[in-house]
């Protein structure tokens, strides 16, 4: 094992084009990632590096030494980014990078920059006494779900490469080290404002907007109140955002405020899990006793979250804080009629109706409120439903996503009466509602069966089987079919981790 990383000097695998580093010094920490004994590349995401315009041929010779952090490509500016936040409600004024680090920058082939950033690549300053690394489950759980998120076609972070080290970590037991390559449109989350802002730097967080005006929300930057307009902006792509989860029943797990980007996507997949039952108050983190997070609480923490931030920008929007306060509340208050719009437009057209009227909601809600009393699978019961669009003969594998299969006839008569209004044809609407109601997730006891082989046997051959289910998650994949099923009731996956 090398003490210190080697350099690729070819740099022909990375075209790098950082410039968070050239952000004042107190935003990030220089750090190097530290060696591992024996890397060992588990997957390489060609396509996603394709995209990205790496060299594709250098990264499959190099890529174990390079994902691992033993090679440190030519161009790369490696930092541990600064950040606060708060966690379960409780500020903690510093966090940062504890186990991550930003290699660099690219540009892709449409023009649009991504962090290219090792996840447990070793300590950095802001460890505050951990490790740095990563377990192999953990990493597998991100890579899963993250491209399992781009498949549903929700904003999220990406993998591009997942690597084992061939050193143990340890945490309740001891465990296969790896490391996790991820790609994200950046890395700047409502707690790196909060960083600033915690120490009066107003300097700091003006630095900060400018720099996420500039390479996030460029059309702000001739507009005449730019920093209120920014903060409506990342309102609107959170409100966006969390109606997507709710759409496809995700729970994050942890939506701490340094767990929501500024960009708009979906990061950190720890404890995060897809409901299979439908129940508005399903929690799935070991460490959410209260349920702060259930997949029904998501919307509200968006909107505390966002309160959050725009404390932190009160002294850019206006010089008078009265003013600044008055202006800020008026994007929170907002923020509930985005998020309800954006949700009810995706639940309309999970149940098949195209145009609106003023009964949708109460349609939509008592569905959701029969599939709760009936313990309906909430995948699989708008999948058939869809299937029901297109053929009456679909009717009895609808009716038995319902404990009792005769308590969804009142519903559907009300759905069909709904629908006798709507301008589709049954074959128009049955493909509409195809298209946002997902045959395959990534179902909790699957991804635990996954990662379970991988840790015990080195057997990679589920993970990669999920792989390709997932990748195609709208299309009815007949030899993967099992892939759709809910967990047997001794395969239930209760609670996930967060793994650090």
């Amino acid at each position: 094992m090398t003490s210190t990383p080697q350099k690729i000097r070819s740099g022909a695998a990375f075209p790098f084009d950082n410039s968070y580093v050239g952000l004042p010094e107190r935003f990030f920490a220089p750090q190097t990632p530290t060696p591992v004994a024996e890397p060992w590349l588990i997957k390489l995401n060609e396509p996603l590096a394709a995209e990205l315009g790496l060299d594709v041929e250098a990264l499959r010779r190099d890529g174990a030494a390079i994902f691992s952090g033993n090679l440190v490509p030519e161009g790369a500016e490696p930092l541990a980014m600064a950040y606060a936040g708060h966690q379960f409600g409780g500020f903690s004024p510093q966090l940062g990078d504890g186990r991550a680090i930003l290699l660099g920058e690219v540009v892709d082939r449409d023009g649009k920059r991504f962090d290219i950033q090792l996840k447990g690549a070793g300590p950095t300053p802001f460890s505050r006494r951990g490790d740095g690394r990563a377990a192999i489950g953990p990493v597998l759980r991100e890579y899963i779900i993250s491209e399992a998120m781009f498949a549903l076609g929700i904003p999220a972070t990406r993998a591009l490469a997942a690597v084992t080290t061939g050193e143990p970590v340890y945490r309740e037991k001891v465990l296969p080290g790896a490391v996790f390559t991820r790609v994200a449109a950046s890395h700047i989350r409502v707690g790196t404002f909060q960083y600033f802002a915690a120490r009066g730097d107003t300097d700091g967080v003006r630095a900060l907007a400018d720099y996420v005006i500039e390479r996030h929300y460029p059309a702000l930057k001739e507009t005449e109140a730019p920093y209120l307009r920014l903060f409506e902006a990342v309102s609107e792509r959170q409100a966006a955002l969390i109606a997507r989860w709710l759409h496809v029943g995700f729970i994050h797990g942890v939506m701490n405020t340094d767990n929501m980007t500024i960009s708009g996507e979906t990061i950190d997949f720890g404890p995060c899990a897809f409901m299979d039952a439908y129940n508005p108050a399903t929690v799935f983190s070991s460490i959410d006793q209260h349920g702060r997070y259930a997949y029904a609480n998501q919307p509200a923490i968006g909107q505390w979250n966002l309160a959050r931030l725009g404390e932190t920008l009160l002294p850019l929007i206006d010089t008078e804080p009265d003013k600044a306060v008055d202006k800020a509340n008026a994007v929170i208050r907002a923020y509930g009629e985005r998020f309800q719009a954006h949700w009810l437009a995706g639940m309309r057209a999970k149940i098949g109706l195209a145009g609106q009227e003023d009964g949708d909601l109460e349609l939509v809600q008592a569905l959701l409120s029969l599939m709760q009393a009936q313990g309906a699978d909430f995948t699989l019961a708008f999948r058939r439903l869809s299937d029901l669009a297109g053929n009456d003969d679909a009717e009895p594998a609808f009716a038995r996503s319902f404990q009792e299969p005769e308590a969804c006839r009142p519903w559907l008569m009300q759905w069909r009466e709904r629908l006798s209004r709507d301008p589709q044809t049954s074959v128009e609407r049955a493909g509409a509602m195809r298209r946002v109601n997902p045959a395959f997730i990534p179902r909790n006891h699957r991804v635990e069966q996954a990662i379970e082989a991988a840790v015990e046997n080195g057997d990679f051959s589920l993970f990669e089987a999920l792989l390709t289910v997932l990748s195609k998650p709208y299309e009815d994949q007949p030899d993967f079919a099992a892939y759709m099923e809910p967990p047997k009731p001794e395969e239930r996956v209760l609670q996930t981790f967060c793994g650090t």
